[in-house]
């Protein structure tokens, strides 16, 4: 080989060696500054967890309050029911649509153990990513019972209290909450707190010793992990007429109320901090008082929900309407109406059991409010911090479809 040509291919050799040496330690500088930084955004999230995780409780209510936009925290207000026996196109669909932040089902949801998991389980996976749903049921007991084909029918709440025996009360409520647990149902509308009704489902005709069973039950419902509901405040025990059909009047006088059909309500309160128990709701009737006030029925007074039931009475934990559909309140109320009004009057959560239209003219009433001034955002926000801080205390909290415990 000729010396020049031979030098020339060294000096090509030599010139390769440090192109690939300088060419290989550029990648590693960028894979050691890449590595440093992901490094650091990972402790940032470290630190970011841990500090979500010395958060108090209000703290957290506020962080995800806060992230919400204005039509998320009105579908926390709602709970409404669904069609079907699989969480479907529609039932998916109004999830999405309206961030509704409640599901009551019902037998016409309920057809086997299985299946009620499943659909459970895809109702909660299609709600608002930020909080998971309340999954409700009536299950009193006796002649209000759902799934009697795959849940054990309770008995009535009238036949538990003639045995005299309170914790049977409380062994029934902790049997029924694990069964509904067992299906992902998290909310159970009992027990009834109203004294001396006559449809087997009063416990008592006498206040006081309905409030042992009303407590014992409250007990039971609370071991088993369930949130639970006092109904129907004020008491509807003394009604004549059923409010699904119409609203009637109780002519009692406020001071007959206060001796006997607040008792069961006002002592659960008492015995609770003053009602700032989060582990129950306290569901509102439709029916009118007169004596608290002559122009509204209890689910749209602002006289009986705020100033009897809060500021009197002290509770401070959520308030439900019983079901808007009920010809006590749509007899009377276009859903636009009644949805608003019960807010106005200091309800947290509107139930609509049945049609989707009658769900979204609801949730719409609400929001044309909002939207005016008329329900402000403090009012509206007020609500919100309820539901969520109940379903974080209860380790309802999700992330997706995943349920994580704060």
């Amino acid at each position: 080989m000729d010396k020049k040509v031979k030098r020339r291919v060294i000096a090509l050799g030599v010139l390769a060696f440090l192109l690939a040496v300088l060419g290989g330690g550029i990648y590693a500088s960028k894979i050691i500054s890449k590595s440093s930084t992901e490094s650091g955004a990972g402790q940032n999230a470290v630190v970011r967890q841990e500090e979500k995780h010395h958060l108090t409780l209000d703290e957290q209510v506020d962080e995800i309050v806060s992230s919400m936009s204005t039509t998320e925290k009105i579908g926390q207000l709602l709970m409404i029911g669904v069609q079907g026996t699989t969480a479907n196109e529609d039932s998916l669909y109004v999830l999405h649509q309206f961030h509704y932040g409640g599901i009551i089902l019902f037998d016409r949801n309920l057809e086997s153990k299985e299946q009620t998991k499943a659909l459970v389980k895809d109702l909660q996976a299609g709600a608002d990513e930020k909080l998971p749903l309340f999954i409700a049921i009536d299950e009193e007991g006796g002649l209000v019972v759902r799934g009697k084909n795959f849940i054990a029918a309770p008995p009535s709440q009238e036949k538990i209290g003639r045995t005299g025996e309170p914790k049977r009360a409380y062994q029934q409520a902790k049997d029924t909450a694990a069964e509904l647990k067992e299906l992902g149902i998290n909310v159970n509308f009992a027990p009834v707190a109203d004294v001396g009704s006559g449809d087997e489902r009063s416990y008592s005709k006498e206040a006081y010793e309905t409030l042992k069973f009303v407590k014992a039950a409250g007990d039971g419902y609370k071991e088993g992990g369930i949130f639970y509901a006092l109904k129907h405040f004020p008491g509807i025990g003394q009604g004549r007429v059923d409010s699904h059909k119409e609203i009637s009047s109780i002519e009692a006088s406020e001071s007959e109320l206060r001796r006997k059909d607040l008792v069961p309500f006002r002592e659960m309160f008492n015995d609770t901090d003053k009602g700032k128990n989060l582990d129950y709701m306290v569901m509102v009737g439709h029916l009118n008082y007169p004596a608290l006030d002559a122009e509204h029925p209890a689910s749209l007074s602002k006289k009986i929900i705020t100033e009897l039931l809060r500021q009197n009475l002290g509770y401070e934990g959520i308030i439900i309407t019983d079901d808007m559909e009920m010809g006590a309140i749509s007899n009377h109320q276009t859903f636009r109406q009644a949805g608003a009004a019960a807010i106005l009057a200091g309800a947290d959560i509107v139930l609509v059991c049945h049609e989707y239209k009658h769900a979204e003219e609801a949730y719409m009433g609400i929001y044309e409010a909002v939207k005016s001034g008329e329900i402000s955002e403090a009012r509206l926000a007020a609500s919100v911090k309820r539901i969520v801080k109940a379903k974080l205390m209860h380790g309802l909290t999700q992330q997706g479809s995943k349920k994580e415990r704060i």
